[in-house]
């Protein structure tokens, strides 16, 4: 079974088993189960349900695996011959879970 989930503000497909990296889930820690009842749609096949906008009663239970923080990205903003130059860098936050199951 199949289902599209919305969540940390971004569309997923999954399967039980899967592992994705979303941005963090706040407030949790390593081994903590979540719940995801953004679901867009769910089934397989010809039972696929679709939601207006989520379907009644889906939900995706996961659990974080880890918290831990994406690659460095370095911004770099120079104006030539000014003697401008700005260096900044960012770390997202990120939660690895791991999909358990789904439920229609």
């Amino acid at each position: 079974m199949k289902a599209v989930i919305q969540t940390q503000g971004r569309q997923f497909t999954v399967q039980e088993g899967d592992v994705l990296f979303v941005n963090r889930f706040k407030d949790t820690q390593s081994g903590d189960t979540v719940t995801i009842d953004s679901v867009l749609a769910v089934g397989a096949g010809e039972s696929m349900q679709f939601g207006t906008p989520t379907v009644e009663g889906a939900r995706v239970e996961a659990t974080i695996l880890e918290n831990k923080r994406g690659a460095k990205v370095v911004i770099l903003k120079k104006k030539r011959r000014k003697g401008y130059r700005n260096k900044r860098g960012h770390r997202q936050e990120l939660s690895v879970i791991r999909i358990q199951s789904i439920q229609a």
